[in-house]
Formats: C-alpha cells, structure tokens, sequence
C-alpha cells in the first residue's frame, strides 16, 4: 500500500518532482503565483480560500520547500516557487487548451494591471491601447521604476510591466518591445552661445551649463558620456524632475541640457524648440521590454494588451 498525506495526495518522487496524480496542486499553485493571493486564486479556481490555503500547504510539504511568503496584502514567491512555475506554467497551459478549458465570461472583464515608466507609458503606450479600451477592455495603470517594477510583477500585482532592461532568470518572460535612442539637447539659445565650444570639445562646452535631469545620479546622461565620449560626467545636476517630461519643459524653456529619449522630444526637435548638440555617428540606444509572468494569462485581455503593444512597438 502507497503512503499518503493526510489530505489524501501522494508524496513527492524519488527525483524530487511532483506526481502526475498531483495536476490539481500544480493548477491551484500557478493560480496562486499568477494572481499574488490564496483569495484570488480560489475565485479564478471556484475553490474555497481553506481549500487553495491547504492545497498549498501539501505542495510545500512534498516538495519540501516553501512557496510563498505570507504578506499583509496577498503573497511573495519564493525563488523555488519561481522555478517551479517556469518549470510547469507552458505544459499545464498546453494541456488545458488541448481539454478545452475556456475562460469564463466575466473573465473578460478582468482589468488588465500595466505598469511601467510614467513617460513611456502616458507617451506610446496608452494611446497604442485606445482601440482596446473602447471595445471594452479595461486597464489599470501603475508608474514607476524598473526594478520595484518587476518585483510587483512576479508578486502578482501587475499582468503586465514595461521594463527598461531585461530582467535576469527564468521567473519572468521579457520580449523586445521598441529601443530608445538617447539626443543631448538644450534650446537653440544655448546652442547658439556654445556653437564654436561645442564644434571643439563638447564636454568642456557644457561644464558651465546647467543640467537638467529626473535623478541625482544622473544615469542617463552618465551613459551618454560614457557611451559617446568615453569619459566620466562630473558636472552635478542643477534641476533634477523625477519625470522626463518636465525635464523637457524645464529645457525647452532655456534652463540648460539634458540627455532625453528621441521618442519623447521628437515634436520638440522638428519644431525647433529643442536642437541636438552633438550628432554621434553610434548614439546609445537603450531596449525596453515587455514582461509577464511565463505561462498562459488567466485573463485574456491580457494577452489582447500584450499583442496590441508588440505590434504597435515596431513602429515605434
């Protein structure tokens, strides 16, 4: 006779991987990982909250790890609950198409939980999804950096998070979605004061000029000179704006320079409100990425979101 737990599921394998017989556990776990709370996940199950909590508690003891950390709002993934749900998130989807599994309707009225760099967003990225919106998808957006970002993403508050590099391991699924090209800029009043200086050293030219950037250390700009001079920056910012677009206003309005994305002051550039100050022949680029947790989304006007915007970002 087989041993069993006392919830009636069988122990975890010689080699460590969880029984066939256990899909049930592995369905309730992705669901857990996916939506970042047992609650939620008993609603996107018909489950009862005691059921997934106690489902979960037998996955942890067969595989004899913990899962997720216990959170005041929801639950955090552990690096094992990471691997385990890049492990097992496409060959549980793959087999839930093949036995018809369908979305419920009121699914489809799920909001989609975005989030990503306030400028690139309010910029490329709403406007992209206005189609969606009016045929009835719902949206709800968070601005923020990367990195807090993407830690929210793999605790399930977010669906999907434009990212402004790729994030590392297996946890997450990141997808090329446009490349920024970096311009150092001021209006055409500074530039025409620094015309002769800027021909000779551009670096030297600027040292005297305010800078204006969106954070103390200056990294966008720090990888300008880097990238294109070869040299450290060490002049410190004169107005730091922790948005790009009001690094825009301030500079467009002859407070000093400042390096930008291309796509943000592109109307700035062709009206003339903004000039380049130096044109190099390799200008940094910079590629954002479009990230979600690996598997198939229970919701799916997150995968219409995540289409739209990767066919709107190769024009971008």
């Amino acid at each position: 006779m087989s041993h069993k737990d006392p919830d009636g599921t069988p122990p975890v394998g010689p080699s460590g991987a969880v029984p066939v017989s256990d899909l049930n556990l592995l369905r309730t776990f992705l669901a857990v990982y996916r939506s970042g709370s047992f609650t939620a996940a008993a609603g996107v199950l018909g489950l009862s909250q005691p059921t997934v909590t106690a489902q979960i508690r037998s996955l942890e003891r067969q595989t004899g790890r913990e899962l997720f950390a216990r959170q005041p709002r929801g639950v955090a993934p552990t690096a094992v609950a990471h691997d385990l749900a890049a492990r097992i998130a496409s060959p549980l989807d793959a087999l839930a198409a093949t036995t018809g599994h369908q979305a419920a309707p009121d699914e489809h009225a799920t909001p989609v939980h975005l989030a990503g760099p306030a400028e690139l967003l309010c910029t490329r990225v709403l406007p992209a999804l206005a189609p969606l919106t009016a045929d009835g998808v719902r949206l709800r957006v968070s601005l923020g950096l990367t990195d807090p970002l993407l830690d929210e993403l793999r605790a399930g508050r977010h669906d999907l998070v434009v990212a402004t590099f790729r994030p590392r391991g297996r946890a997450l699924t990141a997808v090329p979605l446009m490349d920024e090209e970096f311009v150092l800029v001021a209006a055409p009043d500074w530039a025409d004061r620094l015309k002769d200086r800027l021909a000779a050293d551009v670096p030297a030219a600027l040292q005297a000029v305010p800078l204006i950037t969106y954070a103390e250390d200056l990294p966008i700009a720090r990888r300008y000179w880097r990238h294109v001079f070869g040299t450290r920056l060490s002049c410190p910012a004169a107005v730091t704006v922790p948005d790009l677009r009001g690094v825009l206003a301030a500079v467009a309005a002859g407070a000093g320079f400042t390096v930008l994305p291309r796509y943000l002051c592109e109307p700035e550039l062709a009206s003339g409100t903004l000039v380049p100050l130096h044109t190099p022949e390799d200008p940094p680029i910079n590629t954002a990425y479009l990230t979600q947790r690996p598997g198939r989304p229970n919701n799916p006007d997150v995968t219409r979101v995540r289409d739209t915007l990767l066919t709107a970002g190769r024009s971008w």
